[in-house]
């Protein structure tokens, strides 16, 4: 026994041997000594704590304070109010456990009970990130602050050695937790953390079991989600796709809040998708992803309004009528092009007679609205009306804006404005009413037209060339006629040039005609040569005076001579020559035709000579007379050509 030095350390080894020894072979492991304690310094009520190894069920177990015991205990912990023990002054506590006839006990320790204050873990742990900083919270077990002591490391890097912080808590009096700040992190990673803190206010705080959070990185940026729109009776559905979020963020859910004044709770979620449903007026849908420590910006989306351009007008809506509960009524106050409203005016079936009154008093006078009438059939909204309307009408207070005049010609002109502004219409405008009216003119009357309210373009015609008109637009409602716009319109002067070009198409025209016909009469002549007429002397019939003057019979005398003229300067034979020559330019084909009316007048040439004439001046003048009947000869054989008749008379001086 050279181990011991002292025959009293050989009993306390030996006493020590004997208490962990079961009888009949079985061994016993002696339960570790017990901490008694307080779980915060108010409480009366003590809690005794103790481990053991074995899962025997069949295991009891005495608590010692001195000589005072607390038996038959089935649990490794036990309960007693401070009434039965000594809190002020130094006890010994210890455990012992049975096993069928065998007992283990475990050391004592000697305490002060009120010394010692053994907080409960960490519970409800709260995170938050302040840019690089980890806010902790969590419950607070008393109104004091306490130390906590932080464990943390980076989720995605298992293998790295923890990272350990003593921090002193805060109190959050308006929520009562501890809440502590661990700072230099990167937000934009995941952390695992354990926590467990102790009490400042007593002597001898014992440390609380650990808790432990997996902290996910900080939702910095908003969604990123795709929106599509799909019609159906009055229905629009919305799918909403978003791309999935960092592995870090964590990201416990996403969700959808739709600004609908009816049947708003129609979201549907899928793993990456969500589809709601939404009537024709506007709504925005946001868009917000979620995780334990933050929650991402929302990612907002509008929805416009469907399209208004070709709606009605409505004089009723139903706000003076009873609605349902699945009713919804909505004015947009539109106060120009904008599609967004200036104002929503909501009304619903649910709201009380007081709150209707209200609503109906916001309407106001010559304001346009866009009037939506919705209900919510099947869990869904739909739209069953949709149109413009006003409260009052009146008439407009501006004229149509920017009139201006272009492209102005001698008879036209074009003009061109923009619509008056809504705000300052009042009422629907039925039309435009257009004046123009000559200046300096006073035989001109003043022209109007109207003109569709949907046009801002207008063609004036029949104006005159060089003139001055003084043009007046309105707009016009069904309750009268508003400002006049005007505008001065100097038509160009007329162009000399487009009379010289119309009397050259004419004279052009005439030309084309003139040639056609002349060509035509040649063509019918070629094919139907005319019938050759004689030549018949007018009559013209006399008075009854010289009736006797015309019935007396021509007297011939023996001796008259008659001899024909020639004109002076030219003789027979130059005579002679000219005839000569023409018959040379005669047409080839009459030779023999002509021929032969030579040798008829040559014969009776020679009969048809003066009767009264002596022989003595026919031999004198035989040469001459001869060169004249043969003149005469051929003069004659012109007298017909191809069926052309000539009348050749010789005119004497």
């Amino acid at each position: 026994m050279e181990l011991f030095k002292n025959r009293s350390s050989l009993h306390g080894y030996v006493m020590f041997m004997f208490l962990t020894t079961l009888s009949k072979g079985f061994a016993c492991e002696a339960p570790s000594s017990p901490q008694c304690f307080r779980r915060k310094a108010e409480a009366t009520v003590y809690t005794c704590e103790w481990s053991m190894n074995t899962t025997q069920s069949d295991m009891t177990f005495e608590l010692y304070f001195n000589e005072t015991k607390f038996g038959n205990i089935k649990e490794t912990f036990h309960n007693v109010v401070e009434e039965q023990l000594i809190q002020s002054r130094s006890v010994m506590i210890w455990v012992e456990a049975h096993i069928g006839n065998s007992t283990c006990k475990s050391p004592k320790t000697s305490v002060i009970l009120q010394d010692i204050v053994k907080y409960e873990a960490p519970q409800n742990i709260s995170a938050s990130w302040l840019k690089n900083n980890l806010s902790l919270s969590w419950i607070a077990t008393e109104k004091y602050p306490a130390v906590a002591e932080v464990w943390f490391r980076r989720d995605e890097h298992p293998t790295e050695p923890w990272g350990k912080r003593i921090i002193s808590t805060t109190i959050n009096n308006n929520k009562d937790q501890h809440q502590v700040f661990v700072v230099n992190l990167r937000k934009s990673s995941a952390y695992q953390v354990q926590i467990r803190h102790r009490s400042t206010m007593v002597k001898k705080p014992l440390w609380s079991a650990w808790s432990q959070v997996v902290v996910p990185a900080e939702l910095v940026h908003e969604p990123n989600v795709t929106m599509t729109i799909t019609h159906f009776n009055g229905t629009r559905k919305v799918t909403l796709t978003w791309m999935p979020m960092p592995v870090g963020a964590a990201v416990r859910n996403v969700t959808s809040n739709s600004s609908q004044c009816i049947c708003t709770k129609t979201v549907y979620h899928n793993d990456h998708t969500i589809y709601t449903f939404v009537s024709y007026s506007a709504a925005n849908i946001s868009v917000i992803a979620r995780n334990d420590v933050s929650v991402s910006p929302p990612a907002i989306l509008q929805v416009p309004a469907e399209p208004a351009s070709d709606l009605e007008a409505c004089n009723k809506t139903l706000a003076d009528e009873e609605i349902n509960r699945r009713t919804c009524l909505e004015w947009y106050e539109l106060q120009d092009a904008s599609p967004v409203p200036k104002n929503v005016i909501t009304l619903t079936g649910k709201m009380g007679k007081k709150k209707k009154k209200e609503v109906k008093k916001n309407l106001k006078d010559y304001i346009r609205y866009l009037y939506f009438e919705h209900r919510c059939q099947h869990g869904r909204p739909q739209t069953v009306k949709m149109c413009f309307f006003y409260q009052k009408e009146g008439v407009p207070l501006k004229e149509p804006q920017e009139v201006a005049t272009f492209d102005e010609t001698d008879i036209s002109a074009d003009l061109s404005w923009k619509a008056i502004p809504l705000a300052y219409q009042q009422g629907f405008l039925t039309h435009y009413r257009l004046c123009w009216v000559k200046i300096s003119s006073q035989d001109e009357p003043e022209a109007c037209d109207n003109i569709p309210a949907s046009e801002t373009r207008y063609h004036l015609e029949n104006l005159k060339a060089g003139s001055k008109y003084n043009i007046t637009l309105a707009g016009v409602t069904q309750v009268g006629e508003g400002p006049e716009a005007t505008a001065i319109i100097n038509t160009k002067p007329g162009k000399p040039m487009n009379v010289w070009l119309s009397f050259g198409l004419l004279f052009v025209f005439f030309l084309i005609s003139t040639t056609c016909t002349v060509v035509l009469k040649k063509i019918k002549v070629k094919i139907f040569p005319p019938v050759p007429k004689p030549v018949i002397t007018d009559f013209i019939p006399h008075q009854s005076k010289t009736q006797e003057i015309l019935e007396k019979k021509e007297e011939v005398h023996d001796e008259l001579t008659l001899l024909k003229l020639y004109p002076e300067g030219k003789s027979v034979s130059e005579e002679a020559e000219d005839v000569r020559v023409l018959r040379d330019e005669w047409d080839d084909g009459t030779d023999e035709d002509v021929d032969h009316d030579r040798s008829t007048l040559e014969e009776c040439s020679d009969d048809c000579s003066s009767p009264g004439s002596t022989d003595e001046e026919q031999r004198n003048s035989k040469g001459e007379i001869t060169d004249l009947e043969q003149v005469d000869n051929e003069l004659a054989m012109l007298i017909y050509k191809n069926g052309l008749v000539f009348d050749m008379k010789t005119e004497l001086p």
